[in-house]
């Protein structure tokens, strides 16, 4: 069965700064747990902002390391889910609940792709 990772995008600029609701996380808990049991989420996470993160670029035979944080970019990515499902569907699927249990303030979107496999 197919791969995919679901990439987390948040706009840091909008995200609330205490970070998730106890609500939110409950129901994130709920959504987890229904995804483990069905076989479905292989691993998932969240990510520290990027303010403690780094970009390593390799351009033009040189390498450059930039600290965060990374002010030109709109939205970065917050979390991932690696889910193993039948097809994209369904994986579009599971993703969409996984946006429905934020609150209407925030704003996220997922960018999901399968894995290459071999």
């Amino acid at each position: 069965m197919p791969r995919y990772l679901s990439m987390v995008q948040i706009d840091e600029k909008t995200a609330p700064a205490e970070g998730p609701s106890e609500a939110l996380m409950q129901r994130m808990g709920e959504l987890i747990e229904e995804m483990t049991k069905a076989g479905v989420l292989l691993d998932t996470a969240g990510l520290t902002p990027t303010a403690q993160g780094a970009r390593v670029r390799w351009e033009k035979g040189e390498l450059s390391v930039t600290d965060g944080p990374f002010t030109e970019a709109k939205e970065v990515v917050g979390g991932y889910a690696i889910v193993q499902a039948k097809d994209m569907a369904e994986a579009i699927e599971w993703t969409k609940r996984f946006l429905k249990v934020h609150e209407e303030h925030w704003t996220v979107t997922c960018e999901v792709r399968e894995i290459a496999e071999g």
